[in-house]
């Protein structure tokens, strides 16, 4: 189903903002997770404008299963990009170190659970990503522009 121009221009205007920087990594995932949980895996509140997956990695420092739901850009091949904007805060979210550590991992894409294995994208592999990413989703450009490090992007390839 095709979204409203102007809503999905009014969630990018909103969602470029400090101030959703500063409350989305607090509410949005919560409601993720319950919504998802309630519905079976079938629905992502935040899916509703841009795809989304529900990411199991294995803890970096714990080892035990993390649950995160996160925003993706499905790509034609069947793979998909995830990005490690962390809403444009300072630090590069936790799930990113656990892909790091831990490369096989679990999606659930539309009420379907997919084993898959994180590729971290570097050089004009992930400059490609980059510019088809900001396509996609032009407010990861304000994320970028507030922080000083690098945003990791993930290739995540079913197994």
């Amino acid at each position: 189903m095709r979204k409203p121009a102007g809503l999905v221009r009014l969630v990018q205007r909103v969602s470029s903002t400090r101030g959703f920087a500063k409350v989305a990594p607090h509410v949005l995932p919560a409601m993720d997770v319950f919504v998802h949980r309630l519905t079976r895996g079938k629905v992502l509140i935040s899916a509703q404008l841009l795809p989304g997956v529900v990411l199991t990695a294995t803890g970096a420092k714990s080892g035990l299963p993390r649950r995160t739901p996160l925003a993706c850009m499905p790509v034609a091949d069947g793979t998909f990009v995830l990005v490690g904007s962390n809403f444009g805060q300072p630090d590069h979210p936790a799930w990113t170190a656990n892909l790091l550590k831990h490369p096989d991992a679990e999606i659930s894409w539309k009420g379907r659970d997919i084993p898959v294995r994180a590729e971290l994208l570097r050089g004009a592999e992930r400059e490609a990503a980059w510019e088809a990413l900001l396509r996609f989703w032009p407010p990861y450009a304000a994320y970028a522009a507030r922080v000083a490090r690098e945003i990791r992007l993930f290739r995540l390839t079913p197994r």
